[in-house]
């Protein structure tokens, strides 16, 4: 298992000329790290991918391999719709030293299962790092169904999946078919306590970019058998995991974070500015929560 509890699903901070931002970077990692974050996603969804140049992407994980400087796991989100290009990538983030991959189900082509465990078995045996699996077919448009993912956990370097469906007896046949050795975790905040009892490992949280502590207690008072500590967190955050996907995300994330002076810039074309009512919304739930009282969010 490559960790058990909360890893944040990190955006990337852009300056104000569109730029990465790496001072910024550097405070968000930091940030992570004090809140108790057991891994770090970087290039992921939240982490605007598809918009950054590979250029972009090599200098971003160099910057965190060496701020983070082995403190936790940093995990980095990969894949392709073509199986070739996503070997490439794989073999390339294997060789600046990460310590894992999400890896994205191939989009757009709409592949069969069997085409499924092709694909993700091909990168597996061109590398050795493990691979964590992440379906989310609401973006791609292919469900991994339980029985594939089955299959694909007898690899050994496939170590587990983020589970993105928002089917929680997709979850149950998952965690029932596959070894304890292999880790499911939650891809929805919403969704990170009901999947921890149905025995998830933990979540790639969007919302730790805000709460990092928040996010890392409710595992860890989970896996300590104080569920009511972990519940109390869960409502508490609920309105906020909720309007952090009142848009495509990373769009209210990065919102919300300029909302509390953290300067992380704007998101991206094709992505855009939040919509009016929606922002107000979040203003008002940030407000709500009190962001301001825990310490782990002073940069």
């Amino acid at each position: 298992m490559i960790f058990q509890g909360n890893c944040p699903a990190l955006i990337t901070p852009f300056t104000k000329s569109n730029k990465i931002n790496f001072k910024s970077l550097k405070n968000l990692l930091d940030n992570q790290i004090l809140g108790g974050a057991k891994a770090i996603l970087i290039l992921g969804t939240t982490g605007e991918n598809a918009t950054l140049s590979t250029e972009e992407k090599i200098e971003i994980i160099k910057f965190t391999l060496k701020t983070v400087d082995n403190k936790v796991p940093i995990i980095v989100g990969a894949g392709s719709n073509n199986t070739s290009i996503a070997i490439k990538t794989a073999q390339l983030y294997e060789s600046l030293g990460v310590n894992a991959l999400l890896e994205i189900s191939p989009y757009y082509n709409k592949t069969t299962q069997s085409g499924l465990v092709e694909h993700f078995s091909q990168i597996a045996k061109s590398i050795n790092i493990p691979i964590i699996l992440y379906n989310v077919p609401s973006r791609t448009g292919v469900n991994i169904l339980p029985e594939t993912v089955f299959k694909l956990s007898k690899i050994y370097n496939i170590v587990g999946i983020k589970e993105a469906s928002g089917n929680l007896n997709q979850v149950s046949q998952i965690i029932k078919l596959c070894s304890k050795d292999f880790a499911v975790y939650s891809g929805d905040d919403a969704l990170t306590l009901p999947m921890l009892s149905l025995g998830a490992q933990g979540v790639f949280s969007v919302a730790s970019n805000l709460l990092p502590k928040e996010m890392s207690c409710l595992c860890e008072n989970f896996f300590n058998g104080n569920v009511l500590s972990s519940q109390k967190i869960h409502y508490k955050l609920l309105d906020l995991f909720n309007i952090l996907f009142c848009e495509v995300n990373p769009i209210p994330v990065k919102t919300a974070l300029n909302i509390m002076h953290k300067n992380v810039g704007k998101v991206r074309l094709p992505l855009t500015n939040i919509q009016r009512k929606n922002y107000i919304k979040l203003k008002n739930i940030l407000k709500k929560i009190d962001w301001k009282i825990s310490i782990f969010l002073s940069f």
